[in-house]
């Protein structure tokens, strides 16, 4: 079975085909961002195309399956139609709000990497992928995800142009990047479609990330402003404030938590994995003592087999327990399979495109196509009764 968090695993073509009135609906939503209608026709047919069987889903295979001879008009969408894929994107998260939305949600900031050949491809270079877990030479997305009880998808994007590419200006010029594009890391990236979500009033309880968005200052700071609650992974050299022998003192995180009690630990699931329950040790040390009290922690997850610790800084209400920090950093690990998902069935990693404004249109009709599926299957599997994770209002 699937877990309540609604995945997409096990779609058949043949019930995409009974979905046709939805995928209708959600066409005609997208419909006003196209001045014209040839390609306002030829994105529908690219979204119908991401959501069938084909293998791969590039500009070749979804012309061939629309019938044309080459893969001009597919091509022409995606790098010279006039159409504006931030307005589509806008859409995007008014429609996953619309079907999904709930307060308990969780904002999940991630990132995945693109494999890609030479030097050409907007933001290209050798450096991490966290998908290939190595140094390859690849593309860097970074998306915000939306965890709901009902399901889960993503409602914005950000490419990340390494300091390479926004100092060589003629490089950028080749791709497609405008002279307005300047250098920002990841956090900012992330920080800014946070922002984006949260002005245009998308509901949510909190907000998760790993440790390349937990140790930047002002994406947390900035949260907090909101009064936005938050779990985020810190590395083990990230400082804080915590009362040491009764008194305010700065700690590295690791130091708090190697001073824990073994009676202190509370053995508890972080949710449903791909091989069961994930079950760990997890405790929480309270941290800076000079803020409003129960607000602000440092969580700690210890594997039950190794002994390994994982470190985050959290902001929540004071009402919030142990179990439902544990269960919203469990909520930002779900979002793996959601890559793995929009790779797997929506063609998100199968584009052929280099310039910049091209790899957005694409990644947002993927994006477009997997929050249909992950809304439609909330429909048809009625589980909206699945766990939430309570939220103090």
């Amino acid at each position: 079975g699937h877990d309540c968090l609604g995945m997409v695993e096990d779609v058949t073509v043949a019930e995409v085909e009974d979905w046709a009135v939805g995928l209708e609906k959600v066409l005609e939503r997208i419909g006003p961002r196209f001045a014209r209608s040839e390609p306002r026709v030829r994105a529908g047919v690219y979204v119908r195309g991401l959501l069938s069987a084909a293998e791969r889903k590039n500009g070749w295979t979804l012309s061939e399956q629309a019938g044309d001879r080459t893969p001009d008009a597919m091509q022409r969408l995606l790098n010279h139609a006039d159409w504006d894929a931030d307005a589509v994107r806008d859409d995007l998260r008014d429609y996953v709000v619309e079907h999904l939305g709930d307060d308990s949600a969780v904002l999940v900031i991630d990132e995945t990497g693109f494999l890609k050949k030479g030097t050409k491809s907007a933001g290209v270079a050798r450096q991490y992928s966290g998908t290939a877990g190595r140094i390859e030479n690849s593309q860097v997305g970074v998306f915000l995800a939306y965890a709901a009880p009902a399901g889960r998808t993503f409602i914005d994007r950000e490419l990340y142009l390494p300091k390479a590419w926004t100092e060589d200006r003629a490089r950028c010029a080749e791709a497609g990047i405008g002279a307005d594009v300047e250098f920002a890391t990841k956090p900012e990236l992330a920080l800014a479609m946070l922002t984006r979500a949260l002005d245009a009033g998308a509901p949510a309880g909190w907000v998760a990330g790993d440790e390349v968005y937990g140790q930047h200052s002002r994406l947390r700071m900035a949260l907090e402003e909101r009064d936005m609650a938050y779990v985020l992974a810190v590395p083990v050299n990230q400082h804080v404030i915590a009362t040491i022998d009764g008194r305010p003192a700065d700690s590295r995180v690791d130091a708090l938590s190697a001073a824990v009690p073994e009676s202190a630990w509370t053995r508890l699931s972080a949710g449903a994995g791909a091989k069961g329950p994930r079950i760990y040790h997890w405790v929480r040390v309270p941290i800076r003592p000079l803020a409003e009290p129960s607000r602000h922690w440092l969580l700690v997850r210890r594997s039950l087999t190794d002994g390994e610790l994982a470190h985050y800084l959290c902001f929540c209400p004071p009402t919030a327990s142990l179990a439902d920090l544990v269960a919203v950093a469990g909520r930002r690990w779900a979002i793996e399979e959601s890559f793995q998902t929009a790779k797997g069935q929506v063609g998100l990693d199968h584009y052929q495109v280099r310039r910049y404004d091209a790899w957005y249109r694409h990644i947002t009709l993927a994006c477009l196509a997997h929050a249909y599926l992950t809304v439609t299957r909330a429909a048809t599997s009625g589980e909206k009764g699945g766990t939430s994770i309570s939220v103090a209002s």
